[in-house]
């Protein structure tokens, strides 16, 4: 089989079965690993024993889709531009041998630098979790829950919704998500009335999550990639987000019109074992570290995970503090090294696998081709691609999909892939909202479904037809957002 086709039916098998994870009873993380592994073996040791031989490497594959793939190895295009000029660099070198050892050290050094771009994610994300768990154990939410009283449907809605959305530009989705529908299950009794609840909270989770650097895995990617900055994120993705919200917002307020709360039922009293002003010391410095961490690369352009690993440190040296008046039981459970055994790890390690397998694609040349095709049927329309990642991401994890278009579209020096530009502004929506369509599309919405228990077929009858709506308005707006000031400027 050629080994290039072989790469990808290798990524669809491993694809397949991360989303089979739960009928096949085989955790995603060893998955994504073992596909992102096998598939930097298969690419690396077929190409040096070619080149061992002595041939050069030639798929029909590129022939047919018009890819001119020429005798000479620093011509091999589906090693990019990088590898051209690394082997260029070898080329009076001559011999078969040399040649070989000098892919070999290409092979290396790629596989290094992806592997940073992909560490600085993971510890990034590693750091960020621990912050959210640690202000999560030492109750640090409840000064914000317990601040709702209301009981009224609709405005209960809207405080709830706005509170995710932008909880969740500070957090992440998944964690907000999972915060507000603790806070939900003491405010509503009636399980099919908590269903509309929850299913508005994934929407203004992922909605919120989508303009801001730090409030989603994938625009936390195009954040450290370089793709986008604070600022403009912000001030290109805001709007569209907040419709995105709004429009299922106000229609789920209709159809809720008459609902009422039973407020006969008492909700059950949350265990308290930390003081006020120690959830609010470790609200505000959680809040405070990751707001801090935009700041401090804007001030010096450091990677961000150096910001999120020094707001950490300044988060457990707090907590080393607090727990030494505390009583041996509430010491060790109030511990960071304890808050570490609930850290996801196994999520971790998935976003290990999925992204270095993606890397190894882009390594070999399919994203390039891929984005040459995409190019083909959509006459370069950035819109179209856009939108057709973020409904694909309803379906598909919007990380690999998110790392896919990275890969496949290198930043310009000017134009719609510029930094900032508008494809990366409106992959950073597409990619985090699109998921809300289907209640599997996302990790904030599997956490609902998964707490609530929340029916697929429920959902997508009453919300998704909701969720698609905001979803395409928040394009619409952002098109006259970016038309508005083509005009102006």
């Amino acid at each position: 089989m050629d080994i290039f086709i072989l790469m990808i039916a290798i990524f669809v098998i491993g694809y397949v079965a991360i989303a089979l994870e739960h009928p096949l009873k085989v955790n995603k993380a060893p998955t994504a690993i073992f596909m992102g592994m096998i598939l930097w073996i298969i690419y690396a040791f077929f190409n040096t024993k070619v080149l061992e031989l002595g041939f050069s490497p030639s798929f029909k594959i590129f022939e047919e889709i018009g890819s001119v793939i020429k005798d000479n190895i620093n011509s091999y295009t589906s090693l990019g531009d990088k590898a051209k000029d690394f082997l260029s660099e070898l080329s009076a070198l001559g011999a078969n041998s040399a040649e070989h050892n000098g892919y070999m050290e290409f092979i290396i050094h790629e596989i290094g630098e992806h592997l940073n771009d992909v560490s600085q994610i993971l510890f990034f994300l590693l750091g960020a979790m621990t912050i959210v768990e640690t202000v999560d154990r030492y109750q640090g939410f409840k000064v914000i829950t317990d601040g709702i009283k209301t009981k009224n449907p609709a405005k209960l809605l809207w405080i709830l919704s706005l509170l995710t959305f932008f909880m969740s530009a500070l957090l992440d989705n998944l964690t907000t998500t999972i915060v507000m529908i603790a806070l939900l299950r003491k405010l509503i009794d009636d399980k099919k009335l908590r269903w509309f609840f929850a299913s508005m909270i994934v929407v203004a989770a992922n909605a919120g999550g989508a303009w801001s650097p730090i409030g989603d895995v994938t625009t936390i990617m195009l954040w450290i990639g370089g793709q986008v900055t604070t600022l403009k994120i912000i001030e290109g993705v805001f709007l569209p987000s907040l419709t995105t919200m709004v429009i299922p917002l106000i229609v789920i307020t209709f159809m809720l019109k008459g609902t009422k709360i039973d407020e006969s039922k008492s909700s059950k009293e949350e265990n308290v074992f930390t003081t006020k002003k120690e959830r609010l010391t470790m609200l505000l410095l959680g809040v405070g570290g990751l707001l801090f961490v935009p700041v401090l690369k804007t001030i010096t352009h450091l990677p961000p995970y150096v910001g999120m690993l020094f707001s950490l440190s300044i988060v457990w040296i707090t907590t080393e503090i607090i727990v030494r008046n505390k009583k041996s039981e509430d010491r060790r459970e109030l511990s960071v090294i304890k808050i570490l055994e609930s850290i996801d790890i196994p999520t971790i390690f998935f976003f290990l696998g999925i992204l270095m397998a993606v890397a190894a694609l882009e390594s070999a040349g399919h994203l390039d081709l891929l984005a040459q095709w995409l190019d083909k049927v959509t006459h370069t329309n950035y819109y179209i691609i856009s939108t057709a990642i973020g409904l694909l991401s309803s379906v598909v994890d919007n990380v690999p999909l998110t790392a896919s278009a990275m890969g496949m579209y290198p930043i310009e020096a000017a134009g719609h892939l510029a930094q900032d530009g508008l494809f990366w502004e409106l992959l950073a929506y597409t990619a985090g909202t699109g998921g809300s369509i289907l209640i599997i599309g996302s990790a904030a919405g599997v956490a609902a479904m998964g707490l609530e228990k929340i029916d697929f077929i429920w959902y997508a009858k009453k919300i998704s037809w909701i969720a698609a709506l905001g979803y395409f308005a928040g394009i619409l707006v952002y098109w006259l957002q970016e038309s508005i000031f083509h005009v102006l400027g």
